[in-house]
């Protein structure tokens, strides 16, 4: 395998990150503990935890110019995160999230709303060489609201006019340089085409260079279930199992099996109740939720746990749920940032 890469394709934003001791009411002026800026995003989070993990990745998405790009490329550097596929565009504006964290109840509302994203990829090594930056848009921004005394985390996004990676982007990506490719599903009728190119690229090789595709199924929009069928490795959301009318991670694991292509291994966490996994065998593999003693946050819990789940199939172990994620999640919950 060598030092291929995991290459993570999705949103990198700002979070700005406010710590309440309650979540505050609507029309009142509210005092927080503490603020703080993160790099957010679920592509960009999954590869801080890949990173922090010891796998090699990159990460491609889109960054407007600007102090908070240079704050987000900066982080990625820290994390030695290859940021080479980074696309610019230079007239829009980016994301952010508002998060608001209450320390009662560990909840967190997210409000999403650029150079800092810039930075924080470079600060914490991550390679970002794919970014595409775009020549229009706004770089989104989400505020959050975070609790450390339940650990909830609300957030409102700001998402923006910001491009996602195009087929055109991707046409440009090296796939020799990648063992995996994962995908955050967003305009999905355009990751549809670049997945089937990887498949091309897969028919022509040997099975040791070929690249392991992987998606995530997060929101509850249709354009995203086409995705289903096309990932080596699906990660089904508990929001979306819900949306079906499905009642428990092991539910949706048997509702959905039927849409994935031969082989496929398919990932439902459902929160405090643990995740499930199954593959072609049809055996439904259940891991507990190991809380902590003391709930900080959940602000990317989930792609904490997607990032855990990949590590050990990149290594080629059995179905990452089982025995790897639960620890690294709890790390998560304990301790505040990724």
């Amino acid at each position: 395998m060598g030092d291929k890469k995991i290459l993570s394709i999705g949103l990198v934003c700002l979070d700005i990150i406010n710590v309440v001791d309650k979540y505050p009411e609507e029309d009142t002026d509210t005092r927080c503990l503490s603020q703080r800026w993160q790099r957010g995003g679920n592509a960009s989070n999954t590869c801080t935890v890949l990173s922090l993990l010891g796998a090699p990745c990159a990460f491609m998405g889109s960054l407007a110019p600007g102090p908070v790009a240079d704050f987000i490329l900066n982080d990625f550097q820290m994390y030695k995160i290859d940021i080479s596929l980074l696309l610019e565009h230079a007239e829009c504006s980016f994301p952010a999230s508002v998060v608001i964290s209450s320390v009662t109840t560990g909840s967190r509302t997210i409000l999403h709303m650029n150079s800092f994203i810039v930075g924080d990829f470079a600060r914490r090594g991550v390679d970002i060489s794919g970014v595409a930056w775009q020549p229009w848009g706004e770089t989104p921004c989400a505020c959050c609201v975070v609790c450390p005394t339940n650990g909830s985390r609300t957030v409102v996004l700001s998402d923006t006019n910001l491009p996602d990676v195009s087929v055109e982007d991707f046409s440009k990506v090296d796939l020799s340089q990648y063992k995996w490719i994962h995908w955050e599903g967003r305009n999905a009728d355009e990751q549809v085409k670049m997945i089937e190119r990887v498949r091309e690229y897969n028919s022509k090789q040997e099975e040791k260079n070929r690249v392991t595709i992987s998606v995530e199924i997060e929101k509850t929009r249709e354009a995203l279930y086409q995705l289903f069928p096309l990932g080596d490795l699906v990660f089904v959301s508990k929001d979306v199992a819900q949306h079906f009318g499905f009642t428990s991670a092991a539910a949706a694991l048997k509702g959905f099996y039927g849409r994935l292509s031969k082989g496929a291994t398919l990932i439902c966490a459902w929160a405090e109740k643990g995740a499930d996994a199954m593959g072609p065998d049809g055996v439904i593999i259940h891991s507990d939720a190991f809380p902590p003693e003391k709930l900080v946050d959940t602000l990317g819990a989930g792609d904490t746990f997607n990032a855990c789940d990949l590590f050990p199939f990149k290594r080629g172990q059995p179905t990452g749920c089982s025995h790897i994620w639960l620890p690294d999640c709890r790390q998560k919950m304990w301790r505040p940032r990724i």
